[in-house]
């Protein structure tokens, strides 16, 4: 069994969907992609995730309506939102959504590994 850290990535951006598992997994993470949230809720691995990474806006769910349906269904896996969107109006709401973070794209490699990191307990 593979023992180390899952995080599952959400976003509808292709180019995060490769890159992103491509850097973590350089770091000794296990990646999940998916291309939308209704994806990752159909996939039977909600629980096998150790922490998400979220784009806040993608079509049909958002990420924070995600985050709203996993917290419903009691599951409180940490999150980390990503957006290429100006943050300024959802900053208030995603902080007190208990996010990790929210980063902004494009993000620096430094600074989604520390996200990641936080999110786990790995500071």
């Amino acid at each position: 069994m593979d023992d180390r850290a899952r995080i599952a990535i959400v976003d509808d951006d292709e180019s995060v969907r490769e890159s992103l598992p491509d850097l973590l997994s350089s770091f000794g993470y296990s990646t999940m992609p998916f291309a939308c949230a209704e994806d990752f809720l159909a996939s039977g691995m909600i629980a096998d995730a150790n922490c998400l990474i979220l784009d806040v806006a993608m079509p049909g769910m958002s990420g924070p309506e995600l985050q709203r349906e996993l917290r419903g269904r009691g599951v409180m896996t940490p999150i980390i939102f990503i957006t290429a969107q100006s943050i300024e109006r959802s900053l208030p709401e995603l902080i007190r959504s208990e996010a990790v973070a929210c980063l902004l794209k494009p993000f620096s490699e430094q600074a989604v590994l520390e996200a990641v990191r936080s999110a786990l307990g790995q500071t």
